[in-house]
């Protein structure tokens, strides 16, 4: 089965799947192809169009455990990215067939979760990026930290993988 650009879903598509050079298993994956505007002076992806991609996937995979913008608005809560790191590896070019994956790897329960993410060429399964955000709960209303409500701790804290599991 294969998967629409910017649709995502769980591995095992076009053979990279689920076990083979993923640093996780069962990653949510959204496929991605660098477009002309996705391109720099230096004729690669801007690294700037990968952390957008990073956004798209993070909120597939919400949306996919049951969780939407809509549900954060309504719960007055939200997960915010309190700290994002990327390793850029590798470049991508124009027109590439690329995967991008993402986890959640670790959560309190309470009010910080962490999401990871690595991006891999379809040809060859080389990584060209790994991410990771730390993220924190807060108050919609008031930007402030708290709590995360039942429906985050349920969903969330039951889809955090590790490494090898």
């Amino acid at each position: 089965m294969s998967v629409e650009q910017g649709a995502g879903r769980d591995a095992g598509v076009d053979g990279i799947n689920q076990g083979d050079g993923w640093d996780y298993p069962r990653p949510h994956l959204l496929e991605v192809s660098p477009q002309a505007a996705d391109i720099d002076g230096l004729d690669h992806t801007n690294n700037a169009v990968y952390v957008q991609w990073c956004e798209r996937v993070a909120w597939s995979h919400s949306e996919h455990l049951g969780l939407s913008l809509q549900d954060y608005r309504q719960l007055d809560r939200a997960m915010a990215i309190r700290q994002g790191v990327y390793d850029y590896l590798l470049p991508s070019f124009q027109g590439e067939r690329l995967w991008l994956g993402t986890w959640l790897t670790a959560g309190d329960g309470k009010l910080a979760m962490e999401r990871r993410f690595q991006l891999r060429r379809a040809s060859d399964g080389q990584t060209l990026m790994r991410g990771r955000w730390d993220l924190v709960c807060i108050e919609i209303s008031t930007g402030r930290p708290r709590r995360m409500p039942p429906a985050f701790v349920q969903v969330y804290q039951a889809a955090v993988v590790t490494a090898g599991a």
